[in-house]
C-alpha cells in the first residue's frame, strides 16, 4: 500500500509546486483573453443584426442619398464576410483585417446618421427611434467588450514577457504568441463627411 501511494503523493506534489510557480498562469490567462474576444464578436453581430431593419425603415422614407444607405449595407457585407475566431488572434494582419472593416462599417453608420438629421420624418419614426436605441446601446457594449479584451490581452502579454512568465513560456508553453491590442481605427478622430443631395426635396 505505501508503495502504490508514494507515487501518487509524488505527482500530486508536483502538480501543487507547478500550479503555484505558475504553470497554469499562462494558459488560463490565455483562455481569459478569448472568452473576451468571443464577447466583442458577439456585441459586432448584434450591430449587423440590427442594420437591415434599420437599413429598411430609412428606405421606408424615400430619402435622396441613396448612396449613404448602399454604403451602409456594402459595409455590413464587407463586415460580416470577415471572421476572425480566437484561434487566429495571434495573427496581427487577420485582426488589423477584421478591425478595419469593422471601422468602415461604424464611419458608414455615423454617415448615415448624419443624413437622417436632415429627415425630421425618419427621426420621428418609432421603428427608427426603437432601433437607434438599440444601436447606440450595441456601440456602448462594443466599446466596453473591446476595453475588456484589451485588459486581458495585456496582462497575458504581460505575463509572457516578465519573469517568471517567460521561462514558462519559452520551456513548456513554447507556441504561446502575444495576443494583439485593438486600436482607434484610422480615421476614427476624424468627423464624417456627407454631400447631401440638396437639390431633393425630402419625402412627406
Amino acid at each position: 500500500m505505501t508503495i502504490l501511494r508514494t507515487p501518487v503523493l509524488a505527482v500530486a506534489a508536483v502538480t501543487l509546486t507547478l500550479g503555484g510557480c505558475g504553470y497554469n498562469t499562462i494558459p488560463t490567462q490565455e483562455e481569459a483573453a478569448r472568452t473576451k474576444w468571443a464577447d466583442v464578436e458577439a456585441q459586432y453581430q448584434r450591430r449587423a443584426d440590427l442594420i437591415p431593419n434599420l437599413v429598411a425603415t430609412v428606405q421606408g422614407a424615400s430619402i435622396a442619398e441613396r448612396e449613404t444607405l448602399t454604403g451602409v449595407i456594402e459595409a455590413r457585407s464587407r463586415a460580416t464576410s470577415i471572421q476572425l475566431d480566437a484561434d487566429a488572434l495571434s495573427d496581427p494582419a487577420a485582426v488589423a483585417r477584421y478591425q478595419a472593416a469593422q471601422g468602415e462599417l461604424s464611419q458608414a453608420l455615423s454617415r448615415l446618421m448624419l443624413v437622417v438629421e436632415q429627415y425630421p420624418q425618419i427621426q420621428s419614426n418609432a421603428n427608427f427611434i426603437a432601433l437607434q436605441s438599440q444601436l447606440e446601446g450595441t456601440e456602448n457594449r462594443i466599446a466596453v467588450a473591446r476595453r475588456d479584451y484589451n485588459e486581458a490581452a495585456r496582462v497575458y502579454n504581460t505575463t509572457l514577457r516578465t519573469f517568471p512568465g517567460n521561462i514558462w513560456a519559452s520551456t513548456f508553453h513554447s507556441g504561446s504568441e502575444p495576443l494583439p491590442l485593438f486600436t482607434a481605427s484610422p480615421g476614427a478622430e476624424t468627423a464624417p463627411q456627407v454631400q447631401f443631395n440638396t437639390g431633393a426635396t425630402p419625402a412627406q
